[in-house]
């Protein structure tokens, strides 16, 4: 999606670019852990849900989480407004705690996902989350959101009230550190500063397509390190 397109066919041509998910090039190595791990939260993009966090969870198993110490979010209304999705992820944090007896977690999540997570965070979440992933979140939102439907496509066009009050805000609460992680060729997030947050570190990795850093071996390996680092 390189420029804006009219029409219902094109819409429904980029909203199929949106939710399909390419097959994965290669299998997750295996990998010597250690025996701890913080519980972990995985959020899905636009559109989707539980089966396209699949390859991404599978990856986290083979790296040393226990099975039970990972969360799918599943949202009702994957197409909807991401303030309705703060609080079904404050739902989902809360439940996870309760089963792992976690003190904190962390939070890896795709694309407008992670909007749904800063405005958790900025709401209620701070004292729950200890690191959060960024998976090409359009925090300053992306002009292919002018081509999709749903209450979160329109938080996602550039300059809409929702993003305006994540970007008064911080990027993240005080003691909650962050990365983003992002690919040259994202054809999604327009322009693609806007999967960068200020002040926060950013790892660019060559070079899945949007969907594909859900399932990437050099976007994995930068997870992994800034969620086992100290």
């Amino acid at each position: 999606m390189r420029r804006s397109v009219a029409g219902p066919a094109a819409a429904l041509l980029i909203a199929t670019c949106l939710s399909a998910a390419p097959a994965s090039a290669q299998a997750p190595a295996h990998i010597d852990v250690s025996a701890s791990r913080i519980p972990v939260v995985l959020v899905p993009g636009w559109g989707d849900g539980r089966p396209r966090l699949d390859p991404l969870q599978g990856r986290f198993v083979m790296a040393g989480w226990e099975p039970h110490m990972i969360a799918l979010v599943e949202f009702e209304d994957p197409e909807g407004s991401n303030l309705v999705h703060a609080g079904e992820l404050a739902a989902a944090v809360e439940r996870l705690i309760e089963r792992t007896g976690a003190a904190k977690i962390d939070i890896v999540a795709h694309s407008m996902g992670g909007l749904a997570v800063r405005r958790y965070l900025l709401d209620r979440g701070a004292a729950s989350v200890r690191k959060v992933v960024f998976l090409a979140t359009p925090h300053r939102g992306t002009v292919s959101a002018k081509v999709a439907w749903g209450d979160g496509a329109r938080e996602m066009e550039p300059g809409s009230r929702f993003l305006l009050d994540l970007i008064r805000a911080q990027p993240v609460p005080p003691g909650v550190q962050a990365i983003t992680v992002r690919t040259p060729l994202d054809l999604h997030i327009i322009p693609p500063e806007s999967a960068t947050l200020p002040g926060i570190p950013d790892v660019e990795v060559c070079c899945p397509t949007h969907v594909g850093l859900l399932d990437d071996d050099e976007a994995f390996r930068a997870i992994r390190r800034f969620l086992t680092a100290d």
